[in-house]
């Protein structure tokens, strides 16, 4: 029998199974206190557990299924870690730090069949999801990172925007926001979590159904079908107004604001044509919107794209703030280790496949 990740299972999924196994209610708080409190590396640790549990958690369960591979660190005191899974398999995850905190960025999923032609991550094609224990356990080890250097310091934020399209992996999604939420465990804030999302329309009325108080973000890149569609693929299944329905759906039934984040490429998508046309699809959602100006990271195999040029970005910021739109501009951290997602991973293959 194979064992699964332990971090896979919610605080209610570890109760009931602990109950089906013949265990105590109680037991369920005392190996969730362990795991995530503790943060323990060996089931044996659990000092106030007895021997019974212990092994048939060791029976059915493991604790460790991914592996440092790499750890890259930035001036910035950006972490690029890339970590290897049971199967061999390579994902990436990162540390961020803000003045608000610090920011984990997790992958959902291993390569990504999006598509999008400036997109690092998707120089691979998807060949599996990720196990709700598996995304859980990258937020676990830059945690046990940050443990073991004695500071004190514990992760606050999490972005779910690393390699693959977190809602094409939608239940173990789920799963993992509510492990890392659970406020007797790692209790990470629902409004400190934000989920991204390439436009998968009917996965964003599924989402808001969730009840889930955590925010959404939206890769949108284009304010029209045909640039959309030419630089996403995702756009032929879900063209904007398919997609724009369904953020509506979403604004009535949360009242919560959605960000679009927005790569600014050099003489594509930067013009103050596409300036006033994002500005008049957003207009009557403006008040639930925040767009985020991303200067494109280059990447080595997507050289038919660069960076726009900053007087670009600032006019496009100017013409949408002109029209009642909140937004801003984010640059990249970690701009020395390969900032752009996925291309740490994407050269570590190559290296592989070279040799």
């Amino acid at each position: 029998m194979s064992k699964t990740s332990i971090y896979g299972l919610t605080y209610e999924q570890l109760t009931d199974w602990l109950e089906e196994h013949g265990q105590r209610r109680f037991r369920a708080d005392q190996v969730w206190n362990w795991l995530y409190k503790k943060r323990i590396n060996h089931f044996s640790d659990m000092k106030n557990v007895n021997k019974e549990t212990i092994a048939l958690l060791e029976d059915n369960f493991i604790l460790e299924t991914l592996e440092e591979e790499i750890k890259q660190e930035s001036k910035d005191g950006t972490v690029k870690f890339l970590f290897k899974l049971d199967d061999g398999n390579l994902i990436e995850t990162v540390l961020m730090r803000f003045n608000y905190g610090l920011s984990v960025c997790v992958t959902t999923q291993v390569g990504c069949n999006i598509g999008c032609t400036f997109c690092a991550s998707g120089l691979l094609r998807k060949t599996r999801d990720l196990s709700s224990g598996e995304i859980v356990e990258q937020i676990m080890m830059v945690q046990k990172h940050l443990d073991a250097e004695g500071k004190e310091e514990r992760v606050s934020h999490i972005v779910v925007m690393g390699i693959g399209e977190p809602f094409d992996n939608f239940t173990n999604l789920v799963d993992f926001i509510k492990v890392v939420n659970e406020d007797h465990g790692l209790n990470i804030g629902a409004r400190h979590i934000t989920v991204s999302t390439s436009g998968l329309a009917h996965k964003i009325y599924e989402f808001a159904d969730t009840g889930l108080q955590v925010n959404l973000a939206i890769s949108l890149h284009a304010p029209n079908n045909e640039l959309r569609t030419s630089i996403m693929k995702i756009n032929k299944a879900f063209p904007i107004e398919k997609l724009m329905k369904a953020v509506d759906y979403y604004l009535e039934k949360t009242n919560r604001r959605i960000t679009y984040e927005y790569i600014m490429l050099k003489d594509v998508n930067d013009h103050k044509e596409e300036a006033h046309e994002l500005a008049k699809l957003l207009k009557s959602r403006r008040h639930l919107s925040y767009v985020n100006l991303i200067p494109y990271n280059t990447v080595e195999e997507h050289n038919q794209y660069q960076r726009s040029d900053s007087t670009s970005i600032q006019t496009f910021f100017e013409i949408l703030k002109e029209n009642g739109i909140n937004c801003g501009v984010r640059w990249e951290n970690g701009a020395d280790i390969d900032a752009a997602c996925g291309q740490l991973r994407s050269k570590q293959i190559k290296k592989k496949n070279i040799g």
